[in-house]
C-alpha cells in the first residue's frame, strides 16, 4: 500500500478558525483524487487524529483534484493546552498513512 504523501502533490493542514481544523489534499491528478478517494476515509483520518469519526466532515472537490478534511481542534487555539497554535503540524500526521486499497 502506499502512503498518502507518496500518491498527491501536496498535504497542508491549517486552522479553520479557533474551534476546527481543516486538511487540504491536493491531489494534482484525477487519478491520484481516485485513488485518496477511494483509499482514505473520515473514519480512517478521525482514527488517526483521535476524533470521533462523527466530528469529521469530508469534501471531496473532483473539479479542483482536492480532498478536505475538517474537524473539531482538541483544544481551542491559542490556550495553555494548545501544541499547535496555527495547525500546521496535522498534516505531517496524515500525509504518513496507508491507503486503503
Amino acid at each position: 500500500m502506499a502512503m498518502l504523501k507518496d500518491v498527491v502533490q501536496k498535504v497542508r493542514s491549517k486552522n479553520a478558525g479557533p474551534f476546527w481544523l481543516t486538511v487540504d489534499i491536493f491531489c494534482g491528478s484525477s487519478d491520484a483524487f481516485q485513488i485518496v478517494t477511494n483509499g482514505l476515509s473520515g473514519d480512517r483520518v478521525a482514527q488517526v487524529f483521535g476524533a470521533d469519526p462523527a466530528d469529521i466532515n469530508t469534501y471531496h472537490i473532483p473539479s479542483l483534484n482536492v480532498v478536505k478534511f475538517s474537524l473539531p481542534r482538541p483544544t481551542i487555539q491559542g490556550s495553555p493546552e494548545d501544541r499547535d497554535m496555527h495547525g500546521a503540524s496535522w498534516a505531517a500526521l496524515l500525509s504518513e498513512v496507508e491507503l486503503n486499497g
